[in-house]
Protein backbone atom coordinates (compact mmCIF):
# COMPACT_ATOMS: atom_id res chain seq x y z
CA UNK A 1 0.00 0.00 0.00
CA UNK A 2 3.05 2.22 -0.18
CA UNK A 3 2.04 3.57 -3.59
CA UNK A 4 -1.31 4.73 -2.23
CA UNK A 5 0.32 6.38 0.78
CA UNK A 6 2.83 8.00 -1.56
CA UNK A 7 -0.02 9.29 -3.72
CA UNK A 8 -1.82 10.78 -0.73
CA UNK A 9 1.20 12.72 0.51
CA UNK A 10 1.26 15.04 -2.52
CA UNK A 11 -2.32 16.24 -2.13
CA UNK A 12 -5.44 15.55 -4.13
CA UNK A 13 -5.16 18.29 -6.78
CA UNK A 14 -1.41 17.84 -7.18
CA UNK A 15 -2.12 14.18 -7.86
CA UNK A 16 -4.73 15.11 -10.49
CA UNK A 17 -2.18 17.47 -12.05
CA UNK A 18 0.31 14.60 -12.32
CA UNK A 19 -2.35 12.27 -13.75
CA UNK A 20 -3.15 14.75 -16.52
CA UNK A 21 0.37 15.95 -17.31
CA UNK A 22 1.95 12.47 -17.44
CA UNK A 23 0.06 11.96 -20.71
CA UNK A 24 2.40 14.32 -22.59
CA UNK A 25 5.35 12.00 -21.98
CA UNK A 26 3.48 8.87 -23.09
CA UNK A 27 1.19 9.93 -25.95
CA UNK A 28 2.69 11.89 -28.83
CA UNK A 29 -0.85 12.69 -30.04
CA UNK A 30 -1.58 14.78 -26.91
CA UNK A 31 -1.59 18.47 -27.83
CA UNK A 32 -2.97 20.36 -24.83
CA UNK A 33 -4.23 20.01 -21.27
CA UNK A 34 -7.72 20.96 -22.47
CA UNK A 35 -7.67 18.19 -25.07
CA UNK A 36 -6.65 15.66 -22.41
CA UNK A 37 -9.24 16.87 -19.89
CA UNK A 38 -12.06 16.88 -22.43
CA UNK A 39 -11.37 13.78 -24.55
CA UNK A 40 -9.18 11.18 -22.80
CA UNK A 41 -11.49 8.58 -21.26
CA UNK A 42 -8.60 6.82 -19.48
CA UNK A 43 -7.73 10.06 -17.71
CA UNK A 44 -11.40 10.59 -16.80
CA UNK A 45 -11.53 7.08 -15.33
CA UNK A 46 -8.42 7.63 -13.20
CA UNK A 47 -9.59 11.03 -11.94
CA UNK A 48 -12.99 9.63 -10.96
CA UNK A 49 -11.29 6.65 -9.32
CA UNK A 50 -9.29 9.01 -7.11
CA UNK A 51 -12.57 10.36 -5.72
CA UNK A 52 -14.29 6.97 -5.39
CA UNK A 53 -11.21 5.52 -3.68
CA UNK A 54 -11.27 8.30 -1.07
CA UNK A 55 -14.96 7.55 -0.46
CA UNK A 56 -14.15 3.83 -0.20
CA UNK A 57 -11.44 4.46 2.39
CA UNK A 58 -13.84 6.72 4.34
CA UNK A 59 -16.24 3.74 4.50
CA UNK A 60 -18.75 5.34 2.09
CA UNK A 61 -18.74 2.05 0.18
CA UNK A 62 -22.10 2.37 -1.61
CA UNK A 63 -21.42 5.96 -2.70
CA UNK A 64 -17.98 4.88 -3.94
CA UNK A 65 -19.50 2.00 -5.93
CA UNK A 66 -22.16 4.28 -7.45
CA UNK A 67 -19.49 6.76 -8.56
CA UNK A 68 -17.36 3.96 -10.01
CA UNK A 69 -20.41 2.60 -11.89
CA UNK A 70 -21.02 6.08 -13.31
CA UNK A 71 -17.36 6.29 -14.33
CA UNK A 72 -17.62 2.89 -16.05
CA UNK A 73 -20.71 4.04 -17.93
CA UNK A 74 -18.98 7.26 -19.03
CA UNK A 75 -15.54 5.84 -19.91
CA UNK A 76 -15.86 2.07 -20.62
CA UNK A 77 -13.18 1.60 -17.96
CA UNK A 78 -14.07 -0.31 -14.81
CA UNK A 79 -11.98 0.47 -11.75
CA UNK A 80 -13.16 -0.87 -8.41
CA UNK A 81 -12.98 1.84 -5.73
CA UNK A 82 -10.98 -0.51 -3.50
CA UNK A 83 -8.17 -0.90 -6.05
CA UNK A 84 -4.84 0.59 -5.01
CA UNK A 85 -3.41 2.82 -7.73
CA UNK A 86 -0.13 4.69 -7.56
CA UNK A 87 0.85 8.00 -9.08
CA UNK A 88 0.73 8.91 -12.76
CA UNK A 89 -1.31 5.98 -14.10
CA UNK A 90 -2.12 6.50 -17.78
CA UNK A 91 -4.74 4.35 -19.48
CA UNK A 92 -4.29 4.86 -23.23
CA UNK A 93 -7.02 3.70 -25.65
CA UNK A 94 -8.91 2.74 -22.54
CA UNK A 95 -11.80 0.67 -23.88
CA UNK A 96 -12.34 -2.55 -21.95
CA UNK A 97 -9.90 -1.99 -19.08
CA UNK A 98 -10.97 -3.68 -15.83
CA UNK A 99 -9.13 -3.10 -12.56
CA UNK A 100 -10.50 -5.20 -9.70
CA UNK A 101 -10.63 -4.52 -5.98
CA UNK A 102 -7.57 -6.64 -5.24
CA UNK A 103 -5.35 -4.97 -7.87
CA UNK A 104 -2.29 -3.02 -6.77
CA UNK A 105 -0.79 -0.75 -9.44
CA UNK A 106 2.46 1.09 -8.78
CA UNK A 107 3.69 4.48 -9.99
CA UNK A 108 4.27 5.47 -13.63
CA UNK A 109 2.26 2.64 -15.20
CA UNK A 110 0.71 2.77 -18.68
CA UNK A 111 -2.14 0.41 -19.56
CA UNK A 112 -3.72 -0.15 -22.96
CA UNK A 113 -7.16 -1.40 -24.02
CA UNK A 114 -8.43 -4.82 -23.04
CA UNK A 115 -6.40 -5.25 -19.84
CA UNK A 116 -7.84 -6.96 -16.76
CA UNK A 117 -6.02 -6.71 -13.41
CA UNK A 118 -6.98 -8.44 -10.16
CA UNK A 119 -9.47 -11.17 -9.48
CA UNK A 120 -7.19 -14.16 -10.11
CA UNK A 121 -8.31 -15.97 -6.97
CA UNK A 122 -11.35 -16.34 -4.72
CA UNK A 123 -9.20 -15.23 -1.76
CA UNK A 124 -9.80 -11.69 -0.53
CA UNK A 125 -6.27 -10.29 -0.72
CA UNK A 126 -4.42 -7.66 -2.69
CA UNK A 127 -2.66 -9.03 -5.78
CA UNK A 128 0.29 -6.91 -6.96
CA UNK A 129 0.65 -7.20 -10.72
CA UNK A 130 4.20 -8.58 -10.49
CA UNK A 131 2.87 -11.63 -8.56
CA UNK A 132 0.18 -12.56 -11.12
CA UNK A 133 0.80 -14.84 -14.07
Amino acid sequence: MASQTNAQTIGFFAQWHEDVHCVFGRDPAAHSVWEILLTYSGVHAVLLHRISHKLWLANWKLTARILSAFAKWMTSVEIHPGATIGRRLFIDHALGVVIGETAVIGNDVTLYHGVTLGGTTWNKRKTPSHLRQ
